[in-house]
């Protein structure tokens, strides 16, 4: 859906490209522009921007523009599992850029959408925060003042209705315009430099076998506890959360995103029990890292390196670690 218009695309801006285009051609040309109107020089203008005509462009840069303002969440189902909508998490759009500000992280980046199409597409690209080069699919309706998303994870196919099913790997949001004024200071982000690929792994060591441990975790787990590189999440944010295994699958999920999704093989005979990540999607797709196990009570800790790093010899997370702790329990 990629469009070669400019950022935050202004209709009024369009019309005097066309009027200009139309005054350039009538004194290069007098005769030959004789019969060239108005209407031409739009279409011109909107066949440049990749449009079939100037109906579509106006419709496109007239929606973009309706969703300009400053959004709440109001509710918020991931695979199926309705989630606690953040009370401080805020969408500000302005144009065809976004920043998206929650207590976990911040999101940045430039949408496009497809308002040709019912339900209306719309392809999310982060440029920066902690999904920054993913690309994200999905639906959306506008009713005044409320906004309804359905958008797949990063590297999930564009959903088909406004429904979220386990394993789906689709998030459905609705949103509520607080502001209707541009919101400042939102300029899609920063594109971030390469980061260096991620030291691949062999997943034919990873067999898929269903050990006791693995079978002791399947089904649905809710965070007690989540610290990264020795910041802990708020425990208010930790209701966003969610844990699911499936087989030898696991996918960990905040917000909405999918923080981890990997196969996962444990060293039964280990103390404490080690374990070993086969990462499935984003950008450390193909990688493999490796972490630390252990029950306390009912609960399971788990503490994971970076991939390409050493595992853990013990349960911290200072600062500089570069590991991930988190605690879990049954749903």
């Amino acid at each position: 859906m990629t469009k070669p218009l400019p950022a935050r695309p202004n209709l009024e801006h369009l019309r005097t490209q066309a009027k200009a285009l139309l005054a350039r051609m009538r004194e290069s040309d007098p005769v030959g522009a004789a019969g060239f109107r108005l209407a031409d020089a739009q279409l011109a203008v909107a066949r440049q921007n990749g449009f079939a005509g100037w109906p579509g462009l106006a419709r496109y840069v007239e929606r973009l523009r309706s969703l300009e303002g400053t959004w709440e969440f109001r509710s918020l189902q991931v695979d199926g599992q309705p989630m606690p909508a953040g009370p401080t998490a805020q969408l500000l759009i302005d144009g065809d850029r976004f920043r998206m500000d929650s207590p976990e992280a911040t999101y940045e980046g430039i949408f496009d959408i497809d308002v040709e199409v019912t339900p209306h597409a719309i392809d999310v690209d982060f440029v920066e925060g902690p999904e920054a080069g993913q690309r994200s699919r999905g639906i959306f309706t506008l009713d005044g003042d409320r906004l309804t998303l359905c958008i797949g994870f990063a590297g999930v196919d564009r959903p088909a209705g406004f429904v979220t099913t386990p394993g789906c790997g689709h998030a459905l949001e609705e949103l509520v315009r607080v502001k209707h004024a541009r919101p400042s200071g939102v300029d899609g982000g920063t594109p971030q430099p390469p980061a260096p690929p991620p030291p691949q792994g062999d997943p034919s060591t990873f067999t898929g076998e269903v050990t006791p441990t693995l079978a002791r975790l399947q089904g649905e787990w809710l965070p007690t506890q989540l610290v990264s590189s020795g910041k802990a999440l708020a425990a208010s944010m930790l209701a966003y959360g969610s844990r699911t295994m499936t087989g030898a699958e696991t996918k960990v999920v905040f917000g909405g995103q999918t923080m981890v999704h990997a196969n996962v093989r444990i060293h039964e005979s280990s103390s404490p029990l080690e374990v070993d990540y086969f990462h499935l999607s984003g950008r450390v797709r193909g990688s493999i890292s490796l972490g630390l196990m252990q029950w306390v009570g009912e609960e399971v800790v788990f503490c994971m390196s970076a991939p390409g790093d050493a595992r853990p010899a013990d349960f911290t997370c200072g600062s500089d670690s570069g590991r991930t702790l988190s605690q879990w329990k049954r749903r």
